[in-house]
């Protein structure tokens, strides 16, 4: 017996699943089921997919909320914290290590695209050990590895050592937020996913504020090879903390060989869903990335007139507007999801706007800088919550290759970005320092048109599927 495919996969609405027909799906072998919102093939739908569902078509444990926010969610918020500070402190360490180090803008851009690019490359391994594993005792151990690449970078002298440096603090940061949507997916019901993920992605923009300000401070107190130091051991407690304290659970169905993992990972890749919505979140997560991370810093210095403390100051504003856009837009999800209303209908419109807010950075604008960081940090974040779209279509048994495979393309697209951007800035110095804001223009305004492309072709794709 076959159970409609709009029956077995979830879209962002409260389905009511048929266990009695997912078991049947395991019982017969039957591998001809269709998903109307996957775009499965007919021989696309194995027995994986069908005894995960079973296990979710129940409602997720009942927990207390303290037991959910304390041992669950603090413990990957404070996880995904260190994560934004490690992937964004360069906007602000980038000009002090250009000076003291003597490092030009292409230098700056490779050694800061060192973590995305790391990042990228264990992404599809990670997303099999999430699955096979768990997200507790893979993401304490990735931490303990970025705990090591810290206090490396607190050694650095040059270009080569520190861009190891944070390629090894990328490999152990690359779960920071999909070991907590693997985590949240277990325990949280689905249809609080886009609140949960938004709350969780609100203490990434704590992190940005972090290593804005504060972290301009700390330098100047303590110098930025102590920084790190400090940053060091506090991942290694959060990773004790993790290991220790998050309870473990795993999905009924999780697989178990490299070979059913290899063959979810083929099943995501084909989805027309998949498909319609990869191009746009790699080409704004990228920009996203890159300019938040880096590039921000130096625009705010030629295009906005402002000295390194205003600057940050600046930063730790748009870092603020980040943790209000992450619970806002998670909250609207979640409450539009409860009409039927899918959480993409969220995330399209908002990272429209984002990718407008470029443009006006590429031009110039006559606005005050802060109200642009506040823009470019409120609607960035929509971008993610096609993570969430995308994990309610597929069991959460792939929770973490779904995830993964996304992360993959974007973090590696924005590490590609960074050093781009560096290129395309070194041919257009300023006079007196710095770069013109005609490769400001080119870079970001170049980069505007490609994303607006991709836009389009979601729109189509949607459309057409």
């Amino acid at each position: 017996m076959l159970v409609p495919a709009r029956r077995l996969m979830p879209t962002g609405r409260n389905v009511t699943w048929s266990v009695a027909g997912a078991r049947n799906c395991v019982q017969d072998g039957d591998k001809r089921g269709v998903s109307a919102s996957t775009g499965y093939s007919p021989h696309l739908l194995d027995t994986e997919m069908a005894i995960s569902l079973v296990m979710n078509a129940s409602e997720a444990p009942s927990r207390s909320f303290l037991f959910l926010a304390g041992r669950v969610f603090l413990p990957f918020a404070a996880g995904y914290f260190l994560s934004y500070v490690f992937r964004t402190v360069n906007a602000v360490l980038g000009p002090v290590l250009g000076e003291e180090l003597a490092l030009d803008a292409a230098a700056v851009g490779l050694m800061t695209s060192a973590f995305f690019l790391a990042f990228a490359g264990i992404q599809l391994p990670l997303g099999m050990a999430l699955d096979k594993f768990g997200p507790r005792r893979t993401h304490a151990v990735l931490l303990i590895i970025a705990a090591a690449g810290a206090v490396l970078f607190s050694l650095g002298d040059g270009t080569p050592v520190l861009t190891l440096a944070r390629a090894i603090i990328g490999i152990g940061m690359a779960g920071g937020l999909l070991a907590a949507m693997k985590m949240f997916a277990l325990w949280f019901p689905g249809q609080k996913l886009p609140l949960i993920n938004g709350l969780v992605l609100a203490a990434g923009g704590a992190g940005a504020m972090a290593a804005s300000a504060p972290v301009h401070a700390m330098i100047a107190l303590i110098g930025w090879r102590q920084l790190f130091v400090v940053l060091a051991a506090v991942t290694v407690l959060v990773a004790a903390i993790i290991y220790i304290v998050v309870p473990e659970r795993r999905a009924t169905g999780a697989p178990v060989t490299l070979s059913d993992q290899l063959k979810g990972l083929r099943l995501i890749q084909r989805s027309p869903a998949f498909l319609a919505v990869a191009p746009l979140v790699m080409t704004t997560q990228a920009a996203w990335l890159s300019t938040q991370a880096l590039w921000f810093g130096p625009w705010l210095r030629d295009m906005a007139g402002l000295d390194a403390g205003r600057a940050a100051d600046a930063l730790f504003i748009g870092g603020f507007a980040m943790i209000v856009g992450y619970a806002l837009l998670g909250w609207l999800a979640e409450r539009l999801s409860r009409f039927g209303i899918p959480v993409s209908f969220v995330a399209a419109p908002v990272t429209l706007v984002f990718i407008a807010v470029q443009a006006i950075l590429a031009l110039g604008s006559g606005l005050p800088a802060w109200v642009l960081t506040a823009a470019f940090s409120a609607t960035g974040g929509a971008i993610v919550i096609f993570y969430a779209d995308m994990t309610q279509r597929f069991p959460p048994a792939m929770a973490g290759r779904v995830n993964t495979t996304l992360a993959l393309l974007a973090f590696a697209l924005g590490g590609v970005l960074q050093i781009l951007v560096g290129l395309v800035l070194d041919l257009f110095p300023a006079p007196e320092g710095g770069y013109s804001p005609s490769g400001y223009l080119a870079a970001f305004g170049g980069w505007v048109l490609i994303q607006a492309a991709c836009f389009v072709w979601y729109l189509a794709r949607r459309h057409h599927g």
